[in-house]
């Protein structure tokens, strides 16, 4: 890996309702970031994966877990001593339009993180965000227009701008192409490759879609009700996964090259109740090949090859088994 910029260990976020009861969103995961990387965070909804980001940048507190950032524990940090951290870690957000302040221009929205931060003298403001707009694909013209009279592209272009404005080194996109046509969805993909290769910053991207997951993405963790189950390196990862869950995840991805699709693995059943989780293999009651000893205890993260982990008990039969019970 290169240079790490953020290193999370042990992450834990619980969600608590009347009594002892909690939901287990993020149950002690750990994960590295490097400087100018993007790694891939994947798995269905309800798996934790826009928990786990909201936590990396403080805007929700983790119940317990470290959190460094280019070495420092950001996680002991007051509000006040994380304030100067802000432009260094940003987010764009799911719905374009709902991140957006209906009542402000475009100028006003992507200035408002250089106020906050007091980032550069403010006669030089309209410099930098007439610049931004230009490397998103947006000329002077959509200054003074407002989040209503732009189309969703242009409405994403204008909340990845306002990320970068201060040139931060992590920014968490969470699942930033969603809401937006095929079209106009690789379109904004290229523009974060190609921001992130001339600004050097490093992405957590979030995703259900593994085909931009693999487009995006230098390393790939799969998440599954709170728990990461596999991560690797992409080209890896998408090969030759080894835990029953990602193996699900890869088959079901719709290739244009029939020669690279996976045998059919079929998850059976809804995912489980994040209230008070037990400790055991969190994808026990759908795995098509779980062991009783399953059940003992969550299992380690062991070592499939060069950066690659999967928590599973028989990671290293996991093709041939699946292979068996898979359907015809």
């Amino acid at each position: 890996m290169t240079d790490t910029l953020v290193a999370v260990e042990g992450l834990v976020k619980r969600f608590y309702l009347r009594g002892q009861n909690y939901v287990g969103a993020i149950n002690g995961i750990s994960f590295e970031i490097g400087r100018g990387e993007t790694l891939g965070l994947v798995g269905e909804s309800g798996s934790g994966k826009t928990t786990v980001g909201r936590c990396l940048l403080r805007l929700v507190e983790p119940t317990s877990g470290r959190i460094r950032f280019e070495g420092s524990d950001i996680t002991q940090l007051t509000k006040r001593e994380l304030k100067p951290l802000r432009s260094r870690l940003q987010m764009v957000f799911q719905d374009p339009f709902a991140s957006l302040n209906p009542r402000r221009t475009v100028r006003q929205t992507v200035e408002e993180p250089l106020a906050l931060q007091r980032y550069a003298p403010a006669h030089a403001w309209l410099g930098m965000i007439t610049e931004i707009l230009k490397r998103v694909g947006l000329g002077p013209q959509y200054l003074d227009r407002f989040p209503i009279e732009l189309t969703a592209s242009e409405q994403q272009r204008v909340g990845i701008a306002r990320a970068l404005i201060t040139s931060p080194k992590l920014v968490v996109l969470d699942e930033p192409t969603s809401t937006l046509d095929p079209t106009v969805r690789e379109e904004i993909l290229g523009l974060l490759r190609s921001l992130q290769s001339s600004m050097s910053v490093a992405y957590l991207f979030i995703s259900h879609d593994i085909m931009a997951v693999e487009r995006m993405s230098h390393r790939v963790a799969v998440m599954y009700l709170g728990h990461i189950v596999e991560q690797a390196p992409t080209a890896a990862i998408m090969a030759d996964p080894r835990h029953p869950y990602t193996r699900a995840l890869m088959s079901a991805v719709l290739s244009p090259d029939p020669a690279r699709r996976l045998p059919r693995s079929l998850v059976v059943g809804e995912i489980p109740s994040a209230i008070n989780p037990r400790r055991e293999c969190p994808f026990y009651s759908r795995c098509p090949i779980r062991l009783d000893r399953c059940l003992d205890d969550v299992p380690p993260m062991a070592a499939v090859g060069p950066e690659h982990g999967a928590a599973c008990l028989r990671w290293r039969e996991t093709s041939e088994v699946l292979a068996e019970v898979a359907p015809e």
